[in-house]
């Protein structure tokens, strides 16, 4: 079963931008390639929990904001 996450795209786009880092620079924060993190933020490919876990952290933001089941960024 494939899942999309289009609002966790838009959001991962979204914080990359507001931090000021390129793909590439969270492509080496995940320990993936510039390819990987593409498809990672253009919704190609589902993302393990521990990368998801480590994007959260990385933007400061809570898991449920991330993926899209919540407005608010604030984590619990």
């Amino acid at each position: 079963m494939e899942v999309k996450m289009p609002l966790f795209s838009q959001r991962l786009k979204l914080l990359r931008g507001e931090k000021g880092v390129t793909q590439r620079e969270i492509a080496e924060l995940l320990g993936k390639t510039g390819r990987h993190y593409q498809a990672i933020e253009s919704g190609e490919i589902n993302v393990p929990g521990l990368t998801l876990i480590k994007l959260a952290d990385y933007f400061d933001v809570s898991l449920d904001y991330l993926v899209g089941r919540s407005e608010d960024r604030r984590c619990f």
